[in-house]
């Protein structure tokens, strides 16, 4: 059976900052992103048929937080909503399938966190195995150099590596990066993702939607997510088994030489295994949104690595694309989602 094709036509988001005024439940971050699609393709909120959330409960610290975040939307008339716990990446697949299934023309999906509002690493933590992790508390910077080190270790990457990607994100030299202190050895501060707090959103819509609102749908060409298991003495931490699944998957026998790639990695090696792991060649643009590493926003980090992915076509500076997002401790579960223009 051949699917439907189904096209990306809007992207919005907040401005990933290290802290924000607003509520946990995300309306005041959301709102101005509504807005700015709705301005963008000429659409009104009734427009939309079906939206999809991805947050977390226990991030934002109280039950069904999801509900309070509605706000931003309306109570009336009355929507076709749902909800993942998870990031907000899941929520645009859900959101894909509702449309391939012929129920909607146009979707919404959305992603929120305030991950500054409390600890990280012991929020974290709980998402790691009750019976042998949790009871440590590790913090996420320490599980992320255990697995730098591993690969240090094995000779699958070296600390210059993990320099190099950091560099071309923040315009520092090797030299200079590799001159600054370790915050978790072997990690330095580059090497580390910071949490911020942020929103973002994309319409999703059906071919024929797609081509009345927007010159350049991105149209999603191969998509799939995979897990691993959350046992870390069970897994190679070097390398992204999921990751690879997932790529084959939306890649078929495509070529990869895709011209940008978005990658959610919250830390510098763990870009270099999702590359190994998807086998992009030297020539694909590697986050030229800054990637993760500019932002960790939990819950909409990963759709943000979409929506910059699908804006690159939008906007007629890449004919191909690629987006990665990522959930879970060190690599756990990974996202693949393969766009292109219409004329490719």
């Amino acid at each position: 059976m051949t699917l439907p094709r189904i096209a990306i036509v809007g992207f919005a988001h907040s401005p990933n900052i290290v802290g924000t005024h607003g509520t946990t439940n995300g309306v005041e971050m959301l709102i101005p992103c509504f807005n700015k699609l709705y301005a963008d393709l000429g659409i009104s909120r009734t427009d939309i048929e079906f939206w999809c959330s991805g947050s977390s409960d226990y991030l934002a610290g109280r039950a069904f937080s999801f509900i309070s975040a509605i706000d931003s939307i309306g109570a009336m008339p009355p929507i076709h909503e749902s909800h993942v716990e998870m990031d907000g990446a899941w929520a645009l697949y859900e959101a894909w399938v509702k449309i391939a299934t012929g129920e909607v023309d146009l979707a919404l999906a959305y992603g929120f966190g305030k991950s500054t509002a409390g600890n990280m690493d012991q929020t974290l933590a709980l998402q790691l195995d009750p019976y042998t992790v949790g009871p440590l508390w590790p913090d996420a910077r320490s599980l992320g150099a255990l697995q730098a080190r591993a690969g240090i270790d094995a000779g699958t990457w070296s600390e210059e590596d993990m320099a190099a990607v950091a560099a071309r994100t923040s315009g520092a030299s090797v030299d200079e990066l590799m001159s600054s202190e370790y915050v978790a050895d072997p990690l330095r501060a580059h090497d580390i993702a910071p949490y911020t707090d942020a929103a973002a959103a994309v319409i999703i819509a059906s071919e024929r939607k797609a081509k009345e609102l927007v010159a350049n749908p991105a149209f999603v060409t191969g998509w799939d997510h995979r897990i691993d298991t959350p046992n870390f003495g069970a897994r190679d931490l070097t390398i992204s088994p999921s990751t690879k699944l997932a790529g084959d998957t939306a890649f078929g026998d495509r070529n990869r030489a895709v011209d940008v790639a978005e990658i959610n990695a919250s830390f510098t090696h763990q870009e270099l295994i999702v590359r190994n792991a998807l086998d992009l060649p030297e020539s694909v643009r590697i986050n030229p949104s800054g990637g993760s590493l500019a932002g960790n926003s939990l819950f909409s980090a990963g759709l943000q690595r979409v929506g910059y992915a699908a804006h690159e076509i939008l906007t007629g500076n890449a004919g191909t694309a690629l987006a990665h997002a990522s959930s879970g401790p060190l690599l756990q579960q990974n996202m693949v989602v393969t766009l292109a223009g219409d004329e490719n």
